[in-house]
């Protein structure tokens, strides 16, 4: 069995500011986003350009923050929204909803496409390989956050919990343990699976000249596959719980709607000629 490394969610402290892993990962997941977007512009006959790309950047924080933010408190957190609406703006203590971000990029990308005079999938196809590795800081952000942890298991690589930093995961066992049994690191599932499995599914398919709609499909097929998959695992929010059957959680029913939407999208897309 693998220890948790009981890693401060603080990476630094100046006085009253006060600087977390979270925020920063996803400081990371943008910059490799706009990195890999210029490199991926520079090709001949990509149609976009290294300034395009910065502002794509714009709409894209934009739309993942407030997206996310959102996203979460309505799908996972309305009662605190009732509590407190100031619990909106606390996005620093985590709970950012990748549907949610997901319909606020959506959004955003119209915009943008708009403005750039550009479609809406000739915008999506361009950043779905972009978006993965972003995935990926945010899922290292909730390990190191210690949220989204899995169910209880016997496999080598399940993490122990110290019981005083996470009292929820030992309120069963008897008082005064010490740690708690091992759980699934879904967090480190879904980064390895949305993040860089995705990445290099899609990095790798969209290097050659592709329907339009077809990147933007698998995106959204792998994303929802994998997501699901990780949830059979992992422990749903305690306010929200199993919606059915014992197993069915609000990840795979948001998930569910992104995997038939993917089909959708590359059945259309091969019946279309390949983009130049």
């Amino acid at each position: 069995m693998l220890t948790y490394p009981d890693i401060d969610p603080v990476a630094l402290a100046l006085g009253p500011l006060k600087i977390h892993w979270y925020g920063l990962m996803y400081l990371i997941g943008f910059g490799v986003f706009w990195a890999l977007g210029r490199y991926r512009a520079r090709r001949p006959d990509s149609g976009w350009t290294a300034p395009m790309v910065d502002d794509l950047l714009f709409y894209g924080v934009i739309g993942v923050i407030v997206g996310g933010r959102l996203g979460y408190m309505l799908f996972y957190g309305f009662d605190q929204i009732l509590a407190n609406p100031l619990n909106l703006l606390k996005v620093w203590q985590g709970g950012m909803s990748f549907h949610g971000g997901l319909i606020g990029v959506l959004i955003t990308m119209t915009l943008f496409g708009k403005r750039r005079g550009l479609g809406f999938f000739q915008v999506t196809d361009f950043i779905a390989p972009l978006v993965p590795l972003g995935l990926l800081a945010g899922r290292i952000g909730n390990f190191i956050n210690g949220e989204l942890w899995g169910r209880a298991t016997e496999a080598a690589w399940g993490v122990r919990l110290p019981c005083p930093r996470f009292p929820e995961q030992c309120r069963d066992l008897p008082l005064g343990t010490e740690w708690s049994l091992a759980l699934h690191p879904s967090q480190l599932y879904e980064a390895a699976l949305e993040g860089l499995v995705l990445f290099l599914v899609l990095w790798i398919y969209s290097r050659r000249p592709r329907p339009t709609m077809a990147v933007s499909g698998l995106f959204l097929l792998g994303y929802g596959l994998f997501r699901g998959l990780v949830e059979l695992v992992r422990v749903p929010d305690s306010h929200i719980g199993y919606l059915a059957f014992n197993w069915l959680t609000m990840g795979q029913l948001l998930s569910l709607p992104m995997i038939l939407a993917g089909i959708l999208l590359l059945s259309l897309a091969y019946r279309r000629p390949v983009t130049a």
